[in-house]
């Protein structure tokens, strides 16, 4: 294997990495709040045909990103809205949230299926971005980046800040918060508008960088990784991060076997892998046992203030 298919295995990882990395940043936020949003999935879809629609209307991807992050988080204070003023079951309501995704993207995204767009690539000068070797540090989408500058500023703010340690109170005690004066409502109702606009961005990404075009549900279950990437991690941004491009070398190792015609363990296994950790993450956060006391003691549980 030589320096240059070694280097563009590594930038394939960041791609499959990134979008990953950025919905489970957003639903870790949310889960330390003591909410457990399902919808991730459906909230990445939206920004998805949100990135794609725009960027082609106005040609510029940086504005497609903010609407796709602005719409994220408007279907993430719907979920808010059903769970948090009315007190509706946050697991079928985030499940109701993806089905919705779903719809409505395939319905927004009709009129753009098979069409392309310019991709939103790097910013550095091509001398750098497309040098055989230093595009490995330099060649990637300013999105790249950014999910970099929001794992050190997640972790940072849950655990330096003073906010950060308010989410935190509230997610392991709403009603001790509540009691010396914090609002359970008003902190929840910010982590679940954060949630929905990284999942929005980790969604445009799909369709700015690394397809770019529009297909129906084009994110292709990432945001179900997501999810079990957060309670893989412990609740832990760093962890996070290594999770994230552990999954990305998964994905990355299926796709060069099948390149390959690597016959030992069937590339469809390997596909399907992220998928069944997925399904028995799931099965374990129902279970209420995954991350022992690492999970946040408040998690899933409606909170009514007392008059």
């Amino acid at each position: 294997m030589n320096d240059t298919i070694l280097i563009s295995i590594m930038m394939t990882v960041v791609g499959a990495a990134t979008p990953i990395l950025l919905a489970a940043l957003g639903e870790l936020v949310v889960e330390k709040s003591g909410v457990l949003n399902l919808g991730i999935e459906g909230m990445m879809l939206i920004g998805a045909v949100t990135g794609f629609a725009v960027t082609s209307i106005v040609g510029n991807p940086l504005v497609g990103v903010l609407a796709a992050m602005a719409t994220g988080t408007m279907a993430a204070l719907l979920f808010g809205y059903l769970t948090l003023s009315l007190t509706a079951n946050q697991v079928a309501t985030g499940l109701a949230l993806t089905i919705f995704g779903i719809g409505l993207s395939s319905l927004v995204g009709e009129g753009y299926v098979g069409k392309t767009i310019d991709i939103f690539d790097s910013v550095f000068p091509a001398a750098l971005a497309d040098h055989p070797y230093w595009r490995l540090i330099f060649g990637y989408s300013p999105i790249v980046y950014f999910s970099f500058v929001m794992t050190i500023v997640v972790a940072w703010f849950l655990k330096r800040s003073r906010p950060g340690l308010i989410l935190r109170a509230v997610g392991e005690s709403d009603t001790s918060a509540h009691s010396i004066g914090y609002s359970v409502i008003g902190v929840r109702y910010a982590a679940v508008a954060f949630g929905g606009a990284m999942a929005g961005i980790a969604g445009c990404y799909y369709s700015l960088v690394l397809t770019p075009m529009w297909a129906e549900q084009l994110t292709a279950g990432r945001g179900w990784i997501a999810l079990a990437l957060v309670v893989f991690s412990a609740w832990r941004p760093w962890r996070l991060l290594l999770g994230a491009y552990l999954f990305g070398a998964v994905m990355t190792l299926e796709l060069h076997a099948k390149a390959a015609g690597f016959t030992l363990v069937a590339p469809e296994f390997l596909a399907a892998m992220p998928y069944l950790a997925t399904i028995l993450v799931l099965a374990l956060i129902s279970l209420r046992k995954t991350g022992g006391s690492q999970a946040p003691a408040c998690l899933g549980n409606s909170f009514k203030p007392s008059t």
